[in-house]
């Protein structure tokens, strides 16, 4: 706590953190930014001192001009070891500075002044060497529309690359560049991924939690457990223990993060892949809304094993559910911009996302991410129902599985839980007309009413979509 104050911050927090009291103080420094206290209130300190606003802000330019033009000298100061010039002419410019009511730059250059007078000579050095700092403060009083390099997104400081990368995707079908990049580019790129790529707000939250020395690891379970990401990840870490001790793969997330335990996950969040959620944000797709689909479907999933008395089945649905459309999250991560062109792309066409992606891909993200759960040692069915979920049908070894989630994700689309990918057609076809229940039909009695199930299942999804619009804080669509 010493070392923070020393260092005088504006105001730190304690862990566990709590969102409210973040937002807060986030509210306080936006309400007062640090910035203000280095000058003097313009309309008040013009009111005092009899000036105009043009002459104030002519004043503080002279000063950002004459500044600019010390640093040279206070060089040839310091390689003559001059204190006497030094002191004099920081004395001038401190002078003017207080003048103009620019307290921030009268304390640094009386700071130089102390360091010159006591021969601190190295220490000197290193004051000049933070004039750029002074300049970019003053040029963000003078010009509020201003923002500093280090304040820039990534997009921004590369605004004109971004807008090729851009265009190289979103105009690709009308010049006649279809695919965009091949499939053998895709699982190269996708093989170089030293991890599975994570929502960087999700990431944040994990890590958090994981290197705070944490009494339990239930909170941790409970994030992942939303996650279809983290799950992915932490099945992929646990696993690759898992290999060196046991052939049999780990399939539960919540059993992946008790496996690997508090150390192994507090250096496993150092090598985290993230990704912006802000690329998502392409209304009615975004972050949340995906996050909210792929939840339901892992509820819905669960749900239909319950009610077709395949208790066995139950944790396996939930996870495949889940994690069945991560493959979006790797095209995310690897072309933003293709993502976001296949989503105008389809919705312009009036086509399906899987057939938007063969025209930009030249295959699906569903195949990126069965490669991938094949290639990073997760369960056989786990891939089965990422590579499957919209065709049951094709699938033979894990069908009953994949055909779960399928009816689970039909569902889901129906009552519009969230954003799926896909345009809901004005025609809604009943459960039993669906690939999904044609091979789910035989693991019911004669007697069984579908039309019963489909009414519950309908209901429970409307109440699922409610739960979750309010706990995860998410305006509906």
């Amino acid at each position: 706590m010493k070392r923070a104050l020393d260092l005088k911050v504006q105001t730190f927090l304690i862990k566990p953190y709590q969102d409210e009291l973040i937002l807060a103080e986030v509210g306080k420094a936006l309400a007062n930014p640090w910035r203000a206290s280095l000058f003097e209130e313009e309309n008040s300190f013009c009111k005092m001192m009899g000036y105009t606003p043009e002459y104030l802000h002519q004043m503080l330019a002279n000063v950002q001009a004459d500044l600019n033009a010390l640093v040279p000298r206070l060089h040839g100061f310091l390689e003559t070891k001059d204190i006497s010039g030094a002191m004099a002419a920081l004395a001038r410019l401190a002078s003017d500075a207080e003048t103009a009511g620019a307290w921030g730059v009268v304390d640094y250059l009386n700071e130089l002044r102390n360091r010159a007078e006591e021969g601190k000579w190295s220490s000197f050095l290193q004051g000049i060497e933070a004039a750029p700092i002074a300049d970019r403060v003053l040029t963000a009083h003078l010009v509020p529309s201003f923002v500093p390099e280090p304040f820039l997104t990534e997009h921004e400081r590369n605004e004109e690359a971004a807008a090729v990368a851009r265009a190289q995707w979103f105009d690709a079908p009308r010049e006649n560049r279809c695919p965009v990049v091949t499939r053998e580019e895709l699982d190269q790129q996708v093989a170089a991924l030293p991890g599975f790529p994570i929502i960087d707000s999700i990431a944040a939250s994990f890590r958090m939690s994981a290197t705070g020395h944490p009494s339990s690891l239930a909170p941790l379970m409970d994030l992942t457990e939303k996650d279809p990401a983290l799950s992915v990840q932490m099945l992929v870490a646990a696993n690759r223990v898992r290999r060196s001790e046991d052939d049999d793969p780990i399939e539960n997330p919540s059993l992946a993060i008790g496996l690997l335990g508090e150390i192994r996950l507090a250096s496993l969040t150092a090598g985290f892949v993230t990704t912006d959620e802000h690329w998502m944000n392409l209304p009615p797709c975004s972050w949340p809304h995906f996050r909210m689909f792929q939840l339901g479907v892992a509820r819905m999933a669960r749900y239909t094993c319950a009610y077709l008395e395949m208790p066995s089945l139950e944790p396996r649905a939930y996870t495949a559910g889940l994690v069945h459309d991560v493959g979006k999250l790797l095209l995310l991560h690897l072309h933003p911009y293709g993502f976001q062109a296949i989503i105008e792309f389809a919705r312009e066409q009036k086509l399906t996302h899987a057939e938007a992606e063969r025209v930009f891909l030249g295959c699906t993200t569903r195949e990126l991410a069965g490669q991938f759960a094949l290639s990073h040692g997760l369960p056989r069915h786990l891939a089965s129902v990422m590579r499957w979920a919209d065709a049951p049908s094709a699938e033979r070894e894990d069908a009953e599985l994949v055909a779960i989630v399928a009816l689970a994700r039909h569902l889901c689309r129906l009552n519009k839980l969230g954003w799926s990918g896909e345009m809901v057609r004005e025609e809604t076809a009943p459960i039993e007309s669906t690939p999904a229940w044609e091979i789910l039909r035989h693991r019911v009695f004669p007697s069984f009413s579908v039309q019963k199930f489909e009414a519950q299942a309908h209901a429970e999804c409307r109440a699922l979509k409610l739960e979750l619009a309010g706990r995860l804080n998410i305006p509906q669509l």
